[in-house]
């Protein structure tokens, strides 16, 4: 009993040893707001002068924001990948990592709905869509599901939390004072029963199961956004199982990056293992194939009956103006990752790190070829019109708005992380053996 009790102590302080302010944290914190700050300023410019200041125009009307708002969408749906399908399932191995999914999703799910706010001309009118928002129109239904994504995500991260806080407030002493008074207030008087912990799971699991039709809704109803046009690039009927598999894609290179960073600053060596970087390593390749599958099934057909407008578009794409960038993302984010962790070494943290790196930034410009190449051929010819109009060309105003969704992204992952366990203690604890597992389902 005695060296049990020993062993919850050290799991406790190893996993709550980072919730401190560190100097490291406040550089990082203030370079955050910093570029924050700076970014915010470019967007109070568009405010005062209108969208002109970016580069988006009458005809490529979708620019980086969309861009960027379909990418924190896809990446948001993570938190439902590992926590509900995997979790539902009962696979154990992702429990070191499932609430660093969680955080991201939060965070991704968060900003998601600002970034719509930033490609707003007049943001002061965003109640209009719940107002005067139409059944009929996909705009409406994107906003709900957006929200509804998001408050699911928001109460599966903190039931999920609840019993760490209140262990951590009643177990620990090496916490600061106000760390301690403000765990003593979020753990709602929560006290480690069966019968409350029983109540827990009930709720969490109920939470998994919505969660699950939900993440499939956000990126699905996203995609008809583009599907339910009839521009060549858009008109697919595949268009929802395509993204929901690319925001797989995104969301899981997302969590190896995390898991990469927290083991190394928060000292998780021993609880995130290299082990857990081999299976989600697999997880990623396997989802990576599936992307590649509907990749080539979205080019090939159109490819193979080369309709006017399609050619136009594929050219484009294959040898045009975006070729390098097309390519580039095909290659280097997508088939050269997968061929290089079908090699076990290449499973391993540092290698993970860096495919992740690319596997994430090449998600992002996949999503910039999904919106704008098709802007820039509309049905009718474009006459007498500046050239700016013709050709998108992101402006640094818009670079710079775009760049503040990020920094507030990791602003919330730093907080939540920071401040909160990113490991289940109590789960740990239970997987460990150092604690009975008192909950029984009814």
């Amino acid at each position: 009993m005695d060296e049990n009790k020993i062993a919850l102590e050290k799991i406790t302080e190893d996993l709550t040893f980072h919730i401190r302010i560190t100097r490291g944290f406040k550089i990082w914190m203030g370079f955050l707001i910093i570029g924050l700050c700076i970014c915010l300023y470019a967007y109070s410019r568009q405010l005062r002068f209108g969208l002109g200041v970016a580069g988006i125009r009458d005809y490529v009307s979708w620019g980086l924001y969309i861009a960027n708002f379909v990418f924190f969408v896809a990446t948001s749906l993570i938190g439902m990948l590992i926590s509900g399908v995997l979790g539902l399932t009962g696979i154990k191995w992702i429990t070191p990592f499932s609430r660093i999914a969680e955080i991201i999703a939060v965070a991704f799910a968060a900003i998601a709905g600002v970034v719509i706010i930033m490609d707003m001309g007049r943001p002061d009118r965003l109640a209009y869509v719940f107002i005067y928002g139409r059944f009929q129109s996909p705009i409406l239904w994107d906003v709900t599901v957006v929200t509804t994504y998001f408050v699911l995500s928001a109460l599966l991260l903190f039931l999920t939390m609840i019993t760490d806080i209140s262990w951590v407030h009643t177990k620990t002493d090496h916490l600061p004072g106000w760390v301690k008074r403000s765990y003593k207030v979020l753990s709602l008087n929560w006290t480690d029963t069966p019968e409350k912990n029983a109540i827990i799971r009930r709720c969490v699991r109920i939470l998994l199961i919505l969660i699950i039709p939900c993440a499939l809704a956000i990126h699905t109803v996203t995609s008809w956004l583009f599907a339910m046009t009839t521009r060549p690039g858009w008109d697919s009927t595949i268009f929802g199982p395509y993204f929901v598999s690319g925001a797989f894609v995104s969301g899981g290179a997302a969590v190896l990056i995390a898991m990469f960073f927290f083991r190394k600053n928060y000292k998780l060596h021993e609880y995130i293992t290299d082990n857990h970087f081999e299976k989600m390593g697999r997880l990623l390749v396997l989802v990576m194939f599936v992307y590649l599958y509907f990749n080539i099934n979205e080019f090939l057909v159109p490819a193979f009956k080369l309709k006017t407008a399609e050619a136009i578009t594929l050219n484009d794409l294959f040898i045009g103006r975006f070729a390098f960038l097309f390519w580039a993302v095909q290659l280097g984010g997508l088939i050269i990752p997968i061929i290089l962790l079908l090699v076990r070494k290449m499973r391993t943290p540092l290698p993970l790190l860096i495919i992740s790196l690319a596997v994430f930034i090449g998600s992002w410009f996949k999503r910039y070829i999904i919106v704008i190449p098709t802007q820039e051929h509309p049905y009718l010819p474009i006459q007498y019109v500046p050239y700016n109009f013709k050709v998108y060309t992101p402006t640094l105003t818009e670079i710079a708005i775009t760049l503040a969704s990020f920094f507030m992204v990791l602003i919330i992952i730093t907080v939540l992380s920071k401040f909160f366990p990113v490991i289940p203690i109590r789960e740990t604890a239970v997987e460990r053996g150092l604690l009975e597992d008192e909950i029984k389902d009814e």
